[in-house]
């Protein structure tokens, strides 16, 4: 019997502090040098918003709150990859902490971007998302 390829799920997180969204840069084959948002794979039996708080804190130290879902997309990355992406946002649960490059073999690190003025070149599943009139600082979250 033929294996069949299936899609991969990842958890990716808008992490806002005022009008501003934390990016790093990609060191990964998929999307080298563009930038994108924290996240990663779904593990089994994992929430999306326990998820999204993991992946976070492994890849930049960080803890966040007020988690709270906002869309999924269907990305085809290639012949061989396929994610669908649940997005998240959330903001650091304390705002004077600093994101940390963690796994720096993965990110070249992190900073804040204002979501109205976003570096280039972002993540190919990023990168649609503003041109189609998304934005994740609308509704505000409330505390």
């Amino acid at each position: 019997m033929e294996k069949t390829a299936r899609p991969k799920v990842a958890v990716v997180v808008f992490l806002l502090e005022d009008k501003k969204v934390l990016l790093g840069r990609r060191r990964s084959t998929v999307g080298r040098d563009t930038f994108a948002l924290p996240g990663g794979h779904l593990e089994f039996g994992e929430s999306f918003a326990e998820c999204a708080a993991r992946e976070v804190k492994e890849e930049t130290g960080l803890d966040i709150e007020n988690i709270e879902f906002l869309t999924a997309t269907n990305n085809v990355v290639s012949d061989a990859l396929h994610i669908v992406a649940i997005v998240m946002r959330a903001v650091p649960a304390d705002p004077d902490q600093i994101p940390q490059n963690l796994e720096p073999e993965k990110c070249e690190g992190w900073d804040w971007y204002d979501w109205n003025n976003l570096l280039r070149p972002l993540f190919g599943p990023l990168e649609a998302m503003p041109r189609c009139g998304f934005d994740p600082l609308f509704p505000p979250i409330l505390a």
